[in-house]
């Protein structure tokens, strides 16, 4: 850019000075009255030159417009580089989010789920929260737009798996005994839709004696996974 401005800079001056000689040249000759022949051969030479600099300052207007077209053009090759290498930050980011390599929070939906009321007959297993009703309510979460989930501050990858060993949850080798605090992040209402609708989970889950409790809110955080997790 640096160089186009002198460029254009000296085709003025040049410009100028020509244009300032030529009228001063003009009025010398009113003034003096007829030319002798090598007056008129050295303001023949004069005009050839002035013609030759006005031919070579076109050229160095039209190299300049060359320049500053090729100045536009980088110019918009960086932006759209720019453009480039910040759509695949954005991506690399929301990457590092789905495997829980960053702490991430937000609006979203808080699902706790408890052991029923035992009557002190039938099975007690019909009254205890296995990890098929975990499994439910976190698919739909996931279906429904959830980023991010967290069984009781453990937050699940790809690659999480769910145990249930009697009155407890085994969420990656970590032990969890009732209730399941279950934290999603996403669009609070729609999250809480896809659980609520009529014969949905929710409803399954109370058939089958699940104590639910659904709250929307506006500040969910959960921090990175470290060590040795599963993503």
């Amino acid at each position: 850019m640096k160089t186009n401005r002198v460029i254009f800079s000296l085709v003025c001056l040049v410009l100028g000075f020509l244009v300032a000689y030529s009228y001063q040249l003009t009025q010398r000759e009113e003034k003096a009255g007829p030319l002798t022949d090598s007056q008129w051969k050295k303001t023949v030479e004069l005009r050839n030159e002035l013609i030759a600099e006005e031919k070579k300052n076109r050229e160095l207007a039209e190299e300049l417009h060359k320049k500053q077209n090729e100045v536009l053009q980088f110019e918009k090759k960086l932006a759209d580089e720019e453009k480039v290498l910040s759509g695949m930050a954005e991506e690399a980011e929301q990457l590092r989010r789905y495997l829980g390599k960053v702490k991430v929070s937000g609006k979203g939906l808080i699902v706790t789920l408890d052991d029923g009321k035992y009557p002190y007959e039938g099975d007690v297993n019909n009254y205890i929260v296995h990890e098929h009703h975990i499994f439910k309510v976190v698919n739909e979460l996931y279906l429904s737009g959830a980023y991010a989930v967290a069984i009781n501050g453990q937050r699940l990858t790809r690659r999480s798996y769910i145990v249930c060993n009697g009155p407890v949850i085994t969420v990656d080798g970590k032990q969890f005994p009732a209730p399941f605090v279950i934290t999603a992040l996403g669009d609070p209402d729609v999250l809480e839709k896809a659980l609520n609708m009529r014969g949905g989970v929710k409803d399954q889950l109370v058939s089958e004696n699940i104590v639910v409790k659904i709250e929307k809110s506006n500040s969910v955080e959960m921090e990175p996974i470290l060590g040795d997790h599963p993503s």
